[in-house]
């Protein structure tokens, strides 16, 4: 992957696009992505999975870090 700048950007929760804690949100601004299909695919996900992406939505709120 390259990226414009030369250097990888940081992946952390969203701020601006928080409306949990920010997971997709950042999810959504790292790949340049629309924060709603990510979000439509995190519940399509956690349907599906039968509540598996509930849980790793969980452990990326607690492991991913916030913006300064």
């Amino acid at each position: 992957m390259t990226f414009e700048s030369g250097s990888p950007r940081e992946f952390t929760l969203s701020s601006s696009h928080k409306m949990i804690g920010g997971v997709c949100g950042g999810i959504a601004e790292y790949f340049d992505w629309d924060v709603n299909i990510v979000r439509l695919a995190t519940v399509a996900g956690a349907v599906l999975t039968g509540g598996t992406v509930v849980l790793i939505y969980l452990a990326a709120l607690m492991l991913i870090p916030r913006r300064p």
